[in-house]
């Protein structure tokens, strides 16, 4: 097991519930590949770089995670799947 951090935008019109909703679901695909969360770090909402297909904001989550490093591709695969997920980033982090 590695640690991740994963960092994804939901967009902006989506409700506090459907935020809610949308980590529980990202948490559920890391524990369906035996992971484990560690921490969830709701950043709030803030103005995006540039548009995301027609998004100027969007709602920042950031999750520190234990995954082995084999179910990081099935993790993006669904992640870009996904249509509450603008963009995300997963990236290890040094032991």
């Amino acid at each position: 097991m590695r640690n991740y951090e994963l960092t994804f935008i939901v967009p902006s019109d989506v409700t506090d519930e459907d935020l809610n909703g949308v980590v529980t679901q990202v948490q559920g695909w890391v524990e369906s590949s035996q992971g484990k969360v560690n921490k969830i770090d709701h950043w709030g909402r803030r103005r995006l770089a540039y548009n995301i297909a027609e998004y100027r904001e969007g709602h920042y989550v950031a999750l520190n995670l234990e995954l082995n490093p084999q179910a990081t591709m099935e993790l993006e695969r669904n992640l870009k799947l996904s249509d509450r997920v603008l963009r995300y980033l997963l990236v290890r982090q040094d032991e």
